[in-house]
């Protein structure tokens, strides 16, 4: 698969899962119309779909429901790769995921996996968890009553993450990263075992705080 048809499908799968009217994406700076078919597919793709997006931080949708869909500008391949394969196997459960990725080759996820992690991530800013913050207090040291460890301690003090092992979350929406840990917490996703036991150790305030932080990450 060349460099353009990844693009293209990258175009496709967000065009069946986001209900825009005008079918128009911001890339790196320029307007592009898409083609008509999937213009098409806009039209009919469901809303609840909109929570689920994979989108690159370098393909911004137009939209205000940008930030539920997380930022994968950066991001290590493997980790991509791997969502990819779960969201095929069913091991991470998601039906437009799911769907999405069906038809995706081995190489195809490989490939895209790739081309995410080679675009240049975006910086953004805490609104309330800065320097001495909750957030930073979790994300730097844990909660020690709770058992609950640091979340620098896989993903790094700046949220560069581990290749393979632990992903990127510096810039994160802090949205994005508020439901995936409640749903780590409730089971709704369950491809990473170990988040499920460190989200169960967290209440909604101590979720918010470091999603907040994580999002200031730079």
């Amino acid at each position: 698969m060349s460099a353009d048809a990844g693009l293209w499908l990258t175009f496709v799968l967000i065009g069946l899962a986001t209900t825009l009217p005008r079918a128009s994406f911001i890339v790196l700076g320029g307007r592009v119309r898409l083609p008509s078919v999937v213009q098409r597919a806009l039209r009919y793709a469901p809303a609840a779909a909109l929570a689920a997006i994979v989108t690159p931080d370098v393909l911004v949708v137009s939209g205000d429901f940008a930030p539920l869909n997380p930022k994968l500008a950066g991001q290590h391949p493997e980790y991509i790769t791997k969502q990819l394969n779960n969201f095929k196997s069913g091991e991470r459960a998601n039906p437009v995921m799911g769907a999405m990725a069906a038809s995706l080759s081995a190489d195809d996820m490989v490939k895209l996996g790739v081309y995410f992690g080679a675009q240049k991530p975006k910086g953004s800013n805490a609104k309330e968890n800065g320097p001495g913050s909750l957030g930073e207090k979790i994300y730097k040291g844990g909660v020690t009553a709770k058992g609950l460890p640091a979340c620098a301690s896989c993903h790094g003090p700046t949220g560069a993450g581990i290749p393979v092992q632990f992903p990127r979350l510096a810039g994160q929406h802090a949205d994005y990263t508020v439901i995936q840990l409640k749903a780590f917490r409730s089971g709704e996703r369950a491809n990473a075992p170990m988040m499920k036991v460190i989200a169960g150790k967290m209440s909604d305030q101590d979720i918010a705080a470091v999603a907040d932080y994580i999002q200031g990450l730079h």
